[in-house]
């Protein structure tokens, strides 16, 4: 049970009684019906409201029962407005004794990662460039202004139809990066202006839902690369990744396809199915399922704008031939990039990780270049975008040397590589994932 106290006001009347926790208390509430968080040494216990959360209840399941102080930094632009609805559920502190920090973390460590995103907040780092992202939204409408030109002039040939695809696929891929900044609350000082053009973003200019969206997305952030917590990872038995599920797969004797030929059949399923298939079936399944109107609002208003601007062109199945084709494509371009990052690195079970090395144990970084910045949408810096996914990607870069230089004194790897080993990095961890299932599946 937590101690209780009680603390004097000025006026030397008892205030409401305080009480106190231990860790091995606040671990026990880990459950989905029962969840408690720390916050700055406070106790919450969240598990009524978490399925009002904006960023969905999983998130916040995923850290209950830790120290959740960096998570909740890294999440919200304004934390001193959501320490608002915090305060009703605050239920007691840290006894005196206990360590601010969870499970022997490296206490200093922790402090220095603090301090170091203080660093970034005096260096303005968090303030984004409106010009910056209005070039950016311009050369996104740009794209589909001069695919439907060239459809007028030019006509309907296949030369043109293929150029075409390649200029709406650009479109949509640079649309994708350009929600997932919004998505991220990283351009607007308010949240809410923020929300109102994710939507118009992923919703008019994409056809998705900003929900389904952040349910998902925020999870991979709190959880990078951790099985049962992150949906990326979760490859519905078609893959098996890392160095543990491979092992376990293979001693369960469990064979749903043949893992050891995955780096094969992945340029099959993976890049061209994602997207077009998978993507599409949850994005309105879950719109309809979870009444997420406003988003299949949205998402209408794309396919309306989209038909009646290619209908008249190509008829209804050529337009619907045509789409499916950049979906087709937009998927190759979406996996390669996304996965570089993450699929050759540490992918396991739960390690309770301070915030600084559970990221960057499950990201790395692509060497910077222009175009490198353009094509991944500045996702080359996935280590500092993980650490504060809440910073303009523009500044990536001057941040980078501060991480850098607080791995190397802590001695956490920070892996940094080129664009074409990152793709053929993809390739060899999905084979050597595939190796160690058949030698355990024949030998174990």
């Amino acid at each position: 049970m937590g101690k209780g106290g009680e603390k004097g006001g000025e006026s030397g009347e008892p205030e409401a009684q305080i009480r106190f926790y231990t860790w091995e208390e606040i671990q026990k509430h880990n459950l989905r019906t029962d969840k408690w968080l720390v916050i700055e040494r406070k106790v919450y216990n969240v598990t009524k409201w978490a399925n009002r959360h904006p960023g969905g209840q999983r998130v916040i399941s995923h850290c209950a029962g830790e120290d959740a102080t960096d998570a909740f930094q890294a999440f919200h632009i304004n934390p001193t407005l959501v320490q608002k609805f915090l305060k009703p559920l605050l239920i007691g502190e840290l006894s005196p004794g206990e360590p601010s920090q969870d499970r022997d973390k490296n206490s200093q460590l922790v402090e220095d990662f603090r301090t170091l995103r203080k660093t970034a907040e005096d260096m303005n780092l968090f303030r984004a460039n409106p010009l910056f992202f209005s070039l950016y939204l311009g050369h996104i409408i740009a794209m589909e202004v001069l695919a439907w030109l060239m459809l007028s002039y030019f006509g309907t040939g296949w030369i043109t139809t293929l150029i075409l695809a390649c200029i709406l696929t650009t479109s949509q891929a640079q649309a994708g990066w350009l929600q997932h900044d919004f998505g991220h609350l990283s351009v607007f000082k308010k949240s809410s202006w923020n929300h109102i053009i994710h939507k118009f973003v992923i919703g008019h200019l994409k056809g998705a839902s900003a929900n389904w969206w952040n349910h998902r997305h925020f999870q991979h952030h709190a959880k990078p690369n951790i099985f049962k917590k992150d949906p990326d990872v979760n490859m519905l038995h078609i893959f098996v990744l890392g160095d543990t599920q491979p092992v376990e797969y293979g001693k369960k004797k469990l064979k749903y396809l043949p893992y050891n030929h995955q780096h094969e059949y992945f340029f099959l399923i993976f890049p061209p199915l994602l997207i077009p298939v998978y993507f599409q079936i949850q994005i309105i399944s879950t719109m309809i399922r979870r009444r997420f109107w406003a988003d299949l609002a949205w998402a209408i208003s794309y396919y309306m704008r989209y038909f009646i601007t290619y209908i008249p062109f190509y008829g209804v199945l050529g337009s619907l031939s045509l789409l499916t084709f950049v979906r087709f494509l937009e998927s190759h371009w979406f996996v390669w990039v996304t996965q570089m990052n993450h699929i050759p690195m540490e992918i396991d079970c739960e390690k309770h990780r301070d915030w600084l090395s559970s990221q960057v144990a499950a990201t790395c970084n692509i060497e910077q270049s222009f175009f490198n910045d353009w094509f991944t949408g500045h996702l080359n810096f996935q280590i500092e975008h993980h650490l504060f996914p809440t910073m303009p990607r523009h500044n990536f870069w001057k941040v980078k040397p501060l991480v850098k230089s607080l791995c190397a004194k802590y001695g956490v790897q920070y892996e940094e590589k080129p664009l074409g080993k990152a793709f053929v990095d993809i390739v060899g961890s999905l084979k050597k994932s595939g190796d160690l299932w058949l030698d355990a599946y024949l030998h174990k």
